[in-house]
């Protein structure tokens, strides 16, 4: 019997007690050893060979992945671990750690009960490792901490006994502040890592062995026996002696929580609906027996079945030939294969019950985020929301007329499969748009198009996504319909602050209920009496009805929504979305006849009015920004900073490891392209960096009519008056 067929009927042996199951995610920031680590666990579990383990990159298995010695998707595994003479199986996720990829960690939160972080000893807590956490608390995934690269602290930054002790004592600590920042709530629990009870773990996923307190007692090896092996290179006996995935797993199945643990408080956070229903308790209680409750997190494509969708199962049993319903759709579709995921291998099994990570084909409505059930109506699970937007663009067209029709489905199809990438289709130009997190994402992406859906296609140059805001409050401005029979009167204003940070991440929208949504709105800083008012949320931008005892505007709401959303889409000064901005409107005068109040009569006057409050309102263009963090050697500092500076950067902080200089900054989106270019070349390719989103600002005031007239100018607008 093959070894993976061997492993399938393990895993499929102890899919029935969700006590012995572990779906966990490896998450970590890029180039911290998320992939090698995987591959030593899977080593360790008999699922590949242990001399491949770290050269493998078992998880990496997409060609391009492998050519870029990046993780692009999350992928997923199951294996077996024993522990005290008990089997347990654990489904695993590795993540990306790029931050163009951050949504798939995001998707891979909701599906996990338990995070294992990753993190550098000698670089410490980066920024993707802060997003990674922050997701995975939001998600209420338990996290336990592995320090990699213990090796390097030794036999390349030569630190001695006591200064390796205090380093790493000091990274537990920042990863403890973190995650008090984070969820306060979970944090008074006992979400902390600790050394002493177990839920840390150090050591070298390139050399195979790891420490924790637990196996310390077991081994006898403790930090100066790692010391002396690490300074005499005794890897491969240390490697013996405490091998990584023992120790790893075995933190893993001691401190992470089962489905029927899990479920009780993640069901809290992920869906809005009665806990005392049926459906409600069967979640709680893990039940195979309940009604089906699945969550897609990820959609793929195999040559031979088709879609491939991927989710939790937090209820129920799944079994082909199923009829089940999705969300937002009104036919039912059937389930035609149930199957597990072994890395690229997807193996078909006959059932999958609650608390497990299904692959399954037949969903064709499926898309990510969708609630999958037997049952008719149930509310959905709250939407997965990413941390950062989309903020570059390109265009994409195909080489041959003949393939047109077939481009616009595949764009359809990629979009479905990454919810973080915005498609869409310029009726004016032609043009088909793609919006990802950046410029790497975006690459990969076109690739994929050309390589598995045989579409050959030219791609533009990369462009920024802009955002219009305003400034001050303006209004209240009149807007008239064609027909001179209705007018509008509407007021703009800037949005609080943390209003808008509440919509962006997801915490306030229009689907919660109306008392928690006022609630959290006036803890943000709005007026009680406009909290209370709110008929629309569109991007980051809100409609307020101030509004007293008008007749017929109850079923005229929903045209105004409609023009409301049309002016926030397109601004009025570069037709690119709007954010931030709160609109209110003050006074509406509507013809008694509903014939001449239609939407041909009110949607263009509210548009009009919105965009006309938003010129007089000292309207502003916001660009994304990014944080820069550059590691380089103390001589090349100077040559570092001014390629940061250059670019209409700032040096933030800058402070000393070794010989190594850590340079943290910021820059616009618009002047990183080419970057690592002309970093390598300023620093003989002796500097590493990485990005962070870090939102959008406003644009200085002196280049910002030249960048209206240049947005103006490519979408084929009038020049401003």
């Amino acid at each position: 019997m093959t070894r993976s067929k061997k492993m399938v009927e393990q895993v499929v042996s102890l899919m029935d007690q969700p006590e012995k199951i572990r779906n966990i995610g490896i998450v970590a920031h890029i180039d911290h050893g998320k992939t090698t680590l995987s591959d030593n666990l899977l080593a360790g579990a008999g699922m590949i060979s242990m001399e491949l383990a770290g050269i493998q990159l078992f998880m990496d298995f997409d060609e391009q992945e492998q050519a870029r010695g990046i993780t692009i998707n999350a992928a997923n595994v199951s294996m077996v671990h024993e522990v005290g003479g008990e089997e347990y199986l654990i489904n695993l996720i590795d993540t990306p750690g790029h931050v163009d990829f951050g949504g798939d960690v995001t998707r891979a939160m909701r599906a996990v009960d338990g995070a294992l972080v990753v993190v550098d000893a000698v670089e410490g807590t980066m920024p993707q490792t802060e997003t990674v956490l922050r997701q995975a608390l939001k998600e209420n995934v338990k996290p336990i901490l592995f320090i990699n690269k213990v090796d390097r602290l030794i036999n390349e930054l030569k630190v001695d006994k006591q200064e390796m002790q205090i380093r790493l004592g000091n990274l537990i600590t920042h990863v403890n502040k973190l995650i008090k920042g984070m969820n306060p709530e979970r944090y008074s629990q006992g979400w902390r890592v600790d050394v002493t009870d177990g839920t840390v773990a150090f050591g070298s996923a390139l050399y195979n062995w790891a420490i924790s307190v637990h196996y310390t007692k077991k081994s006898g090896i403790g930090f100066n026996e790692i010391y002396e092996y690490c300074q005499s290179n005794k890897m491969k006996e240390l490697a013996e002696k405490c091998p990584l995935h023992k120790v790893v797993l075995d933190m893993v199945i001691h401190h992470l929580p089962n489905p029927l643990v899990a479920q009780k408080y993640r069901i809290a956070a992920i869906w809005k609906g009665d806990k005392s229903s049926e459906i409600g308790l069967t979640m709680e209680r893990c039940d195979p027996n309940g009604p089906i409750a699945l969550m897609v997190t990820d959609i793929t494509i195999d040559p031979h079945a088709g879609e491939v969708v991927t989710g939790r199962l937090f209820s129920g049993t799944l079994k082909r030939g199923q009829e089940l319903h999705i969300s937002g759709t009104t036919r039912t579709n059937r389930l035609l294969q149930v199957g597990i995921f072994m890395g690229a291998e997807r193996q078909e099994i006959e059932r999958i019950p609650a608390g497990n990570i299904a692959a399954v084909t037949g969903l064709k409505d499926a898309i990510v985020g969708s609630t999958v059930t037997s049952i008719r109506g149930i509310i959905p699970f709250e939407s997965i929301k990413h941390a950062s937007e989309p903020v570059v663009t390109v265009a994409v067209e195909a080489k041959h007329m003949k393939d047109l029709p077939k481009l616009i489905e595949v764009l359809r199809q990629v979009s479905k499969e990454d919810p973080t990438l915005k498609v869409e289709i310029d009726e004016e130009t032609g043009e088909h748009l793609i919006s990802g997190m950046g410029e790497l994402h975006l690459e990969i992406i076109a690739y994929r198009i050309e390589r598995d859906y045989n579409i050959p296609i030219t791609t533009s140059p990369p462009i920024v996504v802009y955002r219009e805001t305003v400034q001050n409050l303006a209004g209240p401005v009149e807007g008239v319909s064609p027909n001179r029979h209705n007018r509008f009167y509407l007021e703009v204003e800037p949005l609080e602050d943390d209003v808008t940070n509440l919509i962006k991440t997801g915490e306030v929208s229009m689907k919660m209920q109306e008392l928690e949504r006022r609630q959290l709105l006036i803890d943000g800083g709005m007026h009680k009496d406009q909290a209370k008012k709110i008929v629309a949320i569109h991007g980051s931008n809100i409609l307020i009805d101030m509004t007293k005892g008008i007749q017929y505007l109850r079923e005229t709401m929903e045209l105004i929504i409609e023009g409301f959303e049309e002016a926030m889409a397109n601004g009025p000064l570069t037709r690119e979305p709007c954010q931030g901005i709160k609109v209110k409107l003050v006074d509406v005068k509507l013809h008694e006849d509903a014939i001449h109040r239609g939407p041909a009569q009110v949607i263009p006057a509210t548009r009009q009015a919105i965009h006309e409050a938003i010129r007089m309102a000292n309207p502003s263009i916001l660009e994304p920004i990014q944080d820069v963090y550059i590691h380089v050697p103390s001589d090349l500092m100077g040559s570092a900073t001014r390629e940061i500076q250059g670019r209409r950067g700032q040096i933030l902080d800058m402070r000393q490891e070794g010989d190594t200089t850590v340079i943290t900054g910021k820059a616009p989106v618009a002047e990183l392209f080419g970057f690592a270019g002309e970093l390598r070349s300023a620093t003989e390719g002796r500097a590493l960096w990485n990005t962070e989103h870090a939102g959008f600002q406003v644009l200085p005031q002196s280049i910002q009519e030249e960048i209206i007239r240049q947005i103006r100018q490519r979408k084929g607008l009038k020049p401003r008056e």
